[in-house]
């Protein structure tokens, strides 16, 4: 075991047996999950509270662990049981950073690599692994099926997706673009000749240096590579069947309190993506060549380097103006529970001035243009294109602003960088380590009264 996970686990371990202490209750939507949990560790799998939204993979996960390793389903171990997930992170995202770096894994499973260690204490999904949530479960079925749909075990991949959406249902997303990120790094490597080259179906050039024009020519050319990727696809259907047919079952992809769940077109959940993810991953994105000031002068080039795309970000600008205008949601729990740092988030900047939410837009659009030019020195155009596509439908229907919807895309978009140098983790590293013990001492240490602890 290499000293970083052997350090990872030793302190996480502390920090559950720390709140354990402390939060002897359960806290925010514990009650619904550990009420359900403990319901089926009494053999009872039919009575089912209306408040819980996501199917029972979290509840059947403890009732496997209750099974097997005699586990009881008390609160210390039902938040012990999410634990594990959080400890079986940086394995899963071993494999996932060797496939996207192309390099061989490690000669032992608890030998992760050191930045999969600390992306796993990415502080949303650290924080919430102590808590009985489905969240870091989730995420960990979802980093499994990528990486086994990149090492093109198509059918293991399905399985474990179908996994994932017993976690959460919106990981039918995730599923469908594990697969198609596959097949463009399939594409993208393949050798069929003794000289290593192939030729090109696939229009899909370097996406720092792509154009306008390459994106064009790369939808032209898809029609010529479907013959080669179809076959894969076939496992993944079943999965879209089974999904169909809980669709129509439920009536809708929420499994419980519809009202407050209602689906939206809120398409400035997308800008407070790129800023969220700004905000926490800023050492790897000044990580490149030419640090802050290289990235400072490339995304002013893209945004006003010439006369036309000035004029462009000036129109785009104008546009996402429209949007935030017309799809702006002040979401009644955002707007009342005041337990939440989103709360003070919303309260203190976006709603401090009527025009501030317009002000920012040239900001979201930085933030999307750094992100593109940072992965994109890495991977392809279309394998940079691929994650807002498919961010979108699992962002755009979500009325609320919530950091945990931004856990799994922030994820894979950090994971396509692959050149951080050793410098920009250990940054990166320090930065969430100071992010999660001032979050965790809040939560633990500073709870309000008439208020409660504070979370994400």
């Amino acid at each position: 075991m290499s000293v970083l996970y052997l350090a990872f686990s030793l302190t996480c371990v502390a920090v559950l047996k720390e709140l354990n202490a402390l939060v002897t209750s359960p806290y925010m939507d514990e009650p619904f999950h550990i009420a359900q949990a403990q319901a089926y560790c009494k053999g009872d799998y039919w009575s089912w509270d209306p408040n819980i939204t996501t199917p029972p993979g979290l509840y059947v996960m403890s009732l496997i662990f209750k099974r097997i390793f005699l586990f009881q389903c008390s609160i210390p171990v039902l938040r012990f049981t999410v634990l594990l997930s959080l400890l079986a992170l940086p394995l899963a995202l071993t494999r996932l950073l060797c496939s996207y770096k192309r390099v061989q894994l490690p000669s032992s499973l608890l030998h992760p690599l050191s930045e999969a260690v600390i992306l796993s204490t990415f502080p949303i999904a650290w924080f919430f692994g102590f808590l009985y949530y489905t969240d870091v479960p989730s995420v960990l079925f979802v980093v499994l099926t990528a990486a086994a749909a990149l090492e093109q075990n198509h059918w293991l991949a399905a399985l474990l997706g179908l996994i994932s959406c017993t976690f959460r249902q919106t990981n039918i997303i995730w599923i469908f673009y594990a697969y198609g990120s596959s097949q463009l790094m399939y594409l993208r490597y393949r050798h069929s000749t003794k000289d290593g080259s192939v030729p090109a179906k696939l229009h899909d050039p370097p996406a720092h240096t792509a154009t306008p024009y390459d994106l064009l020519v790369a939808f032209r050319s898809i029609p010529g590579i479907l013959l080669d990727i179809v076959p894969s696809l076939i496992p993944y259907t079943f999965v879209l069947a089974a999904f169909g047919t809980f669709i129509v079952w439920n009536g809708g992809i929420v499994l419980g309190d519809k009202a407050n769940h209602v689906p939206s077109f809120h398409i400035t959940q997308m800008y407070y993506f790129f800023a969220f993810a700004t905000a926490f991953g800023w050492p790897t994105l000044i990580s490149g060549d030419g640090g802050v000031l290289g990235l400072v002068k490339s995304v002013a080039f893209r945004m006003f380097g010439t006369k036309l795309r000035t004029m462009l970000t000036i129109v785009i600008c104008l546009c996402m103006s429209v949007t935030v205008k017309l799809f702006t949601i002040h979401h009644p729990f955002l707007l009342s529970d005041n337990r939440h740092y989103t709360f003070y988030v919303w309260r203190r900047i976006y709603m401090f001035h009527p025009l501030v939410p317009y002000l920012l837009t040239p900001a979201y659009l930085a933030c999307a243009w750094a992100w593109y030019l940072r992965a994109g020195r890495n991977q392809t155009l279309l394998q940079t294109l691929a994650l807002p596509v498919f961010t979108l439908p699992a962002l755009l229907p979500t009325p609320l602003l919530e950091p945990r919807y931004f856990l799994i895309p922030y994820l894979f978009m950090r994971l396509q960088i692959t050149d951080t140098p050793l410098w920009g983790l250990v940054l990166e590293g320090v930065w969430y380590a100071v992010i999660n013990v001032v979050t965790m001492g809040v939560f633990l240490y500073l709870p309000r009264e008439g208020v409660g602890r504070f979370l994400w």
